[in-house]
Parts: structure tokens; sequence; C-alpha cells
């Protein structure tokens, strides 16, 4: 029971509840040892006032005296109503309840005393109870289990009448949970207010389950934006027990309005989920679309983003706010209708917003705008368009908030958020929730423009390092595909060439530079520039990969910082495979640094992979370098490529050599029509890393394309041989240019006896130029230089390199062939 105190002394019958119960302890011989607070509130008396005293020195009458006496002799629990003083004298009527405590021999230690009000002030009580539960602000109401009747305050009779708060299936079912189970539930439900019509019984709201948190049970995961009229309602449902049996009696409800409350953690829930899903991507469309998906229907019923053209090609915007008039170009929009069928303007179209209009408004200030049908400007810009104007008029939007998408002081554009009339118009709360939603989707469209920027940058620089166009050649035909990083790690370092070589002959090259972005591009620029360079020499496959390789070592050595770091921590490296075809001979020599070994598709159907001795990557430097040679008939394929082809799927070079056989092996009508079928059989999407492929389909030249003789190491030989090159040239219908012809057979095959050594051979190739070689088995090779006046010799090359369109020498495992190479009459 509940004990009250005096509020003041003047006015002693005005008394409030104390919290605290009203206890004493007494010793047997009638001495109060123990004094509560609460007995405190009751009487007056602090504990120093009491302790030690006599418990009859309480009474306000001494009628008890004597069985209080009996009572402490006898050791008995004894209960009796009692008039006891107050401190400031006045009388209280309460009844007295006496315990006995005893030891562990059954004698009396001391007794424990507790007071609680007569009869007629629990009927005072009672009466403030029934008050204050019929006066409540809040909706109130209580269940009697015995009777199953229900019986409401009212304030909660009221809501029930209006609908606003209304019982249900749910509700009923938890007022039997408490009761059966005697456990307290507090639940939350948003309940749309009817403007008319009775309701269908007392308090209501939807689960939250047990305990004292809420929880939203039975709601959308995904609500629409708020309708109106709606709330949000917490009810407390607490077990009625009988104070003398602790049996279940009933259920009390009370129900707080919680709209507001409700609404915040939606805006808050919104706002962290706006950190996980807009910005996901370094694309500039795709983080717009995401601020579009990510608001309706939660917040709106339409949203578009609309952008300048200078962002979406990543360049830097004017700072500030946008003035006046200004075109902008739509780049995401969603609604709750499939389709969106709202949109007066389609994705990637530009349209003009009059400095009137609401968008250009909150641009020209750089503030969020909120405006409706009720905006004069509002309803002129809707009337200037058709389109808009039926959207409006077709979809009943009457709301709207114009967002500008502003980053680091930048204007991107702008958001504009719309409600139907399904839904409420917007809020002063709902702006502020629209441009935090906004901040954040701003911040990644200019990171993913920012990026695009660089991203373009870097990739101008890498395309401009790569061969715009393939050289003309007749050794092979050759198609390619070259496709950057679709990831954020930038693009990389993988390149691709074909050279010309002397003799109608061709290098392949495809290398990989270890690591992505500048660096790589760069690095990739330098190893290209360099093979080209090596290829002129006309240097075997193993020995130019030796000199890329100190090349690379020489790179990597240099005094600088970053490289160095780059290459302790294995960012500074590089493959290559570098590949030579002779059409004459239909022989291919190869020779790779750590680069996949390429695939070949021969005329019978067969794919295999070419066996390579594989040596180190560029830049480890100390180990040799194999060449490989093998035998190609006319007409095979062969597959060179970087291993983010093989690993864009499967993460491994053995699994994905064996789908590049597969996607090889399949018929095809043309090498671009093959490069495509490889790369979509082969790839994602995106793929994580660049990937070069460079496909070519082998010719060669036929005998009727070659004159070869064996010649001996005798000066008069040297008149045979320009006779043999003139016939030559007469049955290929090449008598224009036989003259030219027969001096530089005379200046290469006198050489070749006055400096070489034997066998030396002479050979003619007819292509798309003519071709003369001269061959022997001395390694020592000839100079160009300027004659002085008396000298006797050094003309002869001077001469040949003035006849003809080019000349070089190079180094054979037999010596060395001098070249010279004339445009065919007609070209």
């Amino acid at each position: 029971m509940t004990n009250r105190r005096a509020l003041s002394d003047q006015h002693p019958d005005r008394s409030a509840h104390s919290p605290e119960p009203a206890t004493a302890t007494v010793s047997p011989e009638g001495v109060v040892t123990g004094w509560s607070e609460g007995a405190r509130r009751l009487l007056g008396y602090h504990a120093s006032d009491v302790v030690g005293r006599t418990a009859a020195d309480l009474l306000a009458t001494v009628e008890l005296s004597d069985a209080i006496g009996y009572t402490l002799t006898g050791s008995r629990e004894w209960s009796g109503t009692a008039a006891l003083r107050h401190q400031d004298g006045h009388r209280l009527d309460l009844t007295l309840h006496c315990y006995p405590s005893l030891d562990r021999n059954d004698a009396v230690q001391e007794f424990l005393v507790t007071a609680a009000m007569d009869a007629p002030e629990a009927e005072h009580d009672q009466r403030m109870l029934e008050w204050a539960f019929t006066q409540s602000s809040v909706a109130m109401s209580t269940f009697s289990k015995g009777s199953r009747g229900w019986r409401l305050n009212p304030i909660a009779s009221e809501k029930a009448a209006t609908g606003e708060q209304r019982a249900d299936e749910g509700f009923l079912r938890h007022i039997d949970r408490v009761a059966q189970h005697a456990m307290p539930l507090r639940y939350e439900r948003r309940i749309p207010v009817p403007s008319t019509g009775p309701g269908t019984g007392p308090v209501a709201s939807a689960e939250s389950g047990p305990g004292t948190g809420p929880r939203e049970a039975g709601s959308e995961a995904r609500p629409r934006a708020r309708s109106s009229p709606q709330r949000a309602w917490i009810t407390e449902m607490w077990p009625v027990r009988d104070p003398v049996t602790g049996e279940v009696r009933g259920v009390a409800t009370a129900t707080f309005d919680s709209s507001e409350e409700h609404w915040a953690r939606q805006r808050l829930a919104l706002l962290n989920e706006a950190g996980a899903r807009i910005g996901t991507t370094l694309s500039v469309t795709r983080t717009a679309q995401e601020l579009a998906d990510l608001a309706v229907p939660r917040l709106a019923d339409f949203v578009s983003v609309d952008l300048l053209d200078s962002v979406l090609r990543g360049e830097e915007p004017v700072p500030g706010p946008v003035d006046a008039a200004v075109v902008l170009r739509r780049v995401a929009h969603q609604s709750g209708a499939e389709g969106v069928p709202e949109a007066s303007v389609d994705l990637g179209e530009a349209d003009t917003y009059p400095s009137f209009s609401p968008p250009a408004r909150c641009l020209a200030t750089g503030r969020p705008l909120l405006s409706g049908t009720d905006d004069p400007d509002f309803v002129r810009w809707i009337e200037q368009d058709e389109a808009r104007s039926a959207s409006v008029r077709g979809y009943g939007f009457h709301s709207i908030m114009a967002v500008p998408l502003r980053a680091r002081g930048i204007t991107l554009g702008v958001a504009v958020f719309v409600r139907n009339r399904s839904s409420a118009p917007f809020e002063r709360d709902d702006l502020i929730l629209a441009e935090e939603l906004a901040g954040r989707a701003a911040v990644g469209v200019d990171n993913a423009r920012r990026y695009t920027l660089e991203r373009g940058n870097a990739l101008t620089l890498q395309r401009s390092l790569l061969p715009r166009e393939l050289p003309k050649q007749a050794a092979v035909e050759v198609a390619y595909r070259y496709l950057p990083a679709g990831s954020s790690a930038g693009v990389g370092g993988d390149w691709f060439d074909v050279v010309p070589l002397s003799g109608t002959r061709v290098a392949l090259v495809v290398g990989d530079v270890v690591g992505h972005g500048i660096h790589a591009s760069a690095t990739m620029g330098r190893l290209r520039t360099a093979v080209r360079t090596l290829a002129d020499v006309d240097l075997p496959p193993d020995e130019l990969l030796t000199h890329l390789d100190d090349l690379v070592t020489h790179l990597t050595s240099d005094d600088n910082s970053q490289a160095q770091e780059e290459l302790y921590t294995g960012e500074v490296g590089a493959t290559c495979l570098y590949a030579v075809y002779d059409p004459v001979s239909r022989m291919c020599t190869l020779a790779s640094a750590g680069h996949p070994p390429p695939a070949v598709l021969l005329p019978d159907g067969r794919v295999t992979v070419i066996g390579l001795s594989p040596g180190p990557l560029l830049g480890v430097g100390g180990l040799p370098f194999e060449a490989t040679e093998i035998e190609l008939p006319e007409g095979s394929l062969l597959a060179f490529y970087t291993d983010g082809l093989l690993e864009a799927r499967d993460h491994d070079l053995g699994v994905g050599l064996d789908r590049l056989c597969e996607a090889l092996a399949s018929p095809v009508p043309s090498l671009d029509v093959t490069c495509d079928a490889m790369l979509k059989a082969l790839l994602p999407e995106t793929p994580d890393d660049d990937v070069a492929l460079l496909l070519a389909r082998t010719r060669a030249l036929h005998a009727d394309q070659v004159a070869a003789w064996a010649l001996p190491a005798d000066p008069a030989i040297v008149a045979d041989a320009r006779a043999q090159a003139s016939r030559q040239l007469t049955a290929w219908g090449l008598e224009e240019i036989a003259f030219v012809t027969e001096l530089v057979v005379s200046e290469l095959v006198t050489n070749a006896i006055r400096y070489g050594d034997v066998p030396i051979g002479l050979r003619l190739i007819r292509d798309r130029s003519l071709i003369c070689e001269v061959s022997d088995a001395s390694n020592t090779a000839p100079h160009l230089r300027r004659a002085r006046t008396y000298d006797e010799g050094g003309r002869g090359l001077h001469m040949v390199a003035q006849l003809t369109q080019g000349w070089g020498t190079r180094q054979t495992s037999r010596g060395k062939t001098i070249w010279a190479e004339q445009p065919l009459p007609g070209n």
C-alpha cells in the first residue's frame, strides 16, 4: 500500500502519496530501533528524533498501549488501527501491522511495524485514481479478464470514435497474450486518420513485441511517401494484478502519439541507408540514379536528376550558383509506376529551365526550394511546356522540392522531388531531408566527375602510346582489340604492336606492365618505343628481350625514390612476348619474358598452345631468354593476349587458357568478328584488368615470288649475278627497275665477295616492293660513310642508299644479310 504526507503544516488534510513504505523496527522492550524514510514522510519525525524512544510515545491515545505491550511480550503477529501523532501535532489514523522477527532459537529479536492509511484515506486515494484516469490527456483503457469488458477514459473513447485509434485482431490478440503470460508489451503502428466515420473499438496500434524497446512490425520495408493524414501511435500494455493474491485480473493500456518521433526515425533511417546506397560506383549517371531510386517511394512519388553538360564531360563547372536560364541534361529519374510514365524529358535529353522555374531559382540561389500549385511561378513554368503540363494534370502533381546538387563549392545540377495526389504536400522537414540526400549524392557525383576526368586523361595518354593504325605488310593479316579496365583500378600498361621487318618479315609484340595508373602507362610507352628501336636493328627475339631487360633494369635503378620503392614492393616490372614471322620460310621465332604463350589455330581446325621456354619478367636481370622456332602452315591463326583476358572470369591461367582455345576454335567469318567473339566469351561486362588481344593469320610467299641463287666467292661472278637478276625481273614484268636493281646487286655481291665469307647467296623477293638480299657467313656489318675525293672505295653503299627507299643489315645464325628495298613501278 502507499502512504502520503502532509503538503504543509497549515493544511494537514492535504496530503501527497509517498512512494516509500512507512516501516519501523521495535525491540521486545518497546524501544524504536529503526526508522524508514517512508515513516519520516508519513509522521514528520527524523530517525534521530525517534530511535531510542519508546513506541508508545508516538501514539495520540493510550488505548492501544496495553495491546501493543501484550503483543511485544507474547511474540505474536498483530494488526489493528491506531491513532498516531504527527510531528506538527495533528492526528493520523493508520492501520498498523506488527511482525515478530525470530532468531535460530525462536526467540524474538525485534518487531517490524508497518503503517497504512485507514479506510477513509484509502477511499480518498481510490477517488484520486479514478479522477486521474478520467481526466488524463493520454488515451487509457482497461480490460477485465473476467467479464471480457472494456473501460475507456474519455480521450480514448474520443479517438476510438474518430477512428484515430482502432482495435484490430492484432490488438486483441496481444491483449490476450498480456493477460495470459503476464508480460508487458510495447508496439507501434501508423494509422491513417479517416475524415469521417466512427471507430471500431478501443485504443489500437501494431505489434512491436515484448519488452520496452519499440520495434516497427508489419510495416513495409519501403513505405510510400507520407500520406495525409497519418499518425504513429505507441501503446504500452501491462498486466493488472490483484495486490493480495497476485492473480492477473486484467490488462491496462496507455497510448501516446509518436508521429513526430516516428517520422524522425524514418528520416534518420533514410539518411543512414543513403550512406550505403548512394555513391557505390564512380559513375556520374549511376550515382544520380541511386539518389532517385532511394527517394522513391520513401520520400517522393517522382524524382528527376538533371546535370550540367560539363559535369558529364568531366570538366570543372564554374564555381558558385548558376544564374538565369540554364540548360540541363536528364541523367536519372524514377517513379512508383513502371517505366516512369510521368517523365516529360527522356534520359539523355537536354531541357532549358526558364529563370523563374523552381529548378532554375534554386540553382541561382544555391538553396533548396519548396514549391507547388499555389506558387504562380510554378504554374507559369508548367503551362509553358505541353508535355510537362499534361503530366502534372494527369498524375496530380501538387508539391515539389527543387534541391541544388552542390559539392566543394561547385554547382553540378538539380534534383527535383515531386508528390502526387496520393501523398501529402511536402513539409519543411522533408526539404531538410532532401537537401541532406542531395548533398550526399552531389559528393558522389563530383567524385565520379573527377574520376571521369582523370581516367579520360589517362586513357588519352595510354591510347596515344598504342598504335592508332597498324602498318601495311604482307606477312600476316591482323586484327586487335584493347579494352581498359572497367573498375576503379585505373588504366594499365597492356600494349601490343606490329612491326614490319626486312625481307617481308613481321614482328608481333604484346606486353603488360605491372600495376595501373599513369606510371604504368608511361612505362608501357617507353617499352614500346624501345622495342620498335631494337626491332629496327633486326635483332633476334631472344637478343631483343635481353636488351629490353637491361633497359627496364636501368629504369628501375635511376635515382628516383618512388621508382625504387615500387620496385621493391613489386610494382615495377613487365612481361613481353616477341615473335618474328617470315612468310618466305613460314617460320615463326618466339621468345617470352614471363608472358603467357600464344595459341594457334591451324588450318585443319586444331588449336594448340605454343610451348615456349619463358624467361623471367623484364627488370629481373641476370637470366637468359630462349627462342623457340616453329613452322606454321599458311592460314594459321595466332592469338597473342595479356593475362587480363584469361583471369577475368576464372582467376586461373590454366582454366582461362582452355577457354581461350575453345573460343579460338569457333568458326567465324573474319578476324574482327573473331576478336569480338573471343572477348564476349572470355570477359565479363566490366573487366577488372586491362585486356589486349592481337590476332594474326599467316600468309606465305610462293615460289613465283622468290628467286634465290648461291654464288661462289669469285669476283667474276658479279656480272653473272647481274644477268640472272635482270632475267628474273623480266619474267616478273619489272623491266623498268632492272637498271637500278643491277647496280644494287653488283654492289652488294661485290662487298660480300670482298669482305664476307662463303657461302654467299643472292635472293630477290617480289611483294609490295622489290627486295634484294645478299647474305654471307661473316658477322662483320658494313657501315655507310661519305668517301673523300681521292678514296678508291666507300661509295657503293652510299649509292645504294641513294637509289633505294631503304637498306639495312641483319645478323643471322649463319652470318649476316644485307638488304635493299625498291618500290615497284606504279607505287
